[in-house]
């Protein structure tokens, strides 16, 4: 899963994914839109459930933040594909 939020000049990502030995990833990218300014992590989660936890605080810090939800997709569709590629671009940096 997949999840990006935005303000007016900031943007918060969020992928949810297992890697190929089963284990649960959560990766946050943020950054001012349209400069190479920001940052990313990865963090192992012990399971799901806490991955998806934490995307439930990532969520709500967003929201009071001001950030508006523009984007919620499965890895699998095209919008999906075409923002972990866009988060692999900033793994490589």
């Amino acid at each position: 899963m997949i999840v990006r939020w935005e303000s007016n000049h900031d943007y918060v990502l969020v992928h949810v994914h297992q890697d190929m030995f089963g284990d649960w990833i959560f990766s946050r990218a943020w950054g001012q839109i349209g400069t190479q300014f920001g940052g990313l992590q990865h963090r192992l989660a012990d399971d799901h459930a806490q991955a998806m936890l934490w995307l439930e605080d990532v969520a709500t810090i967003q929201t009071s933040r001001g950030f508006h939800k523009v984007l919620e997709a499965q890895d699998d569709t095209p919008e999906g594909r075409d923002a972990v590629q866009q988060l692999s671009l900033l793994d490589a940096l």
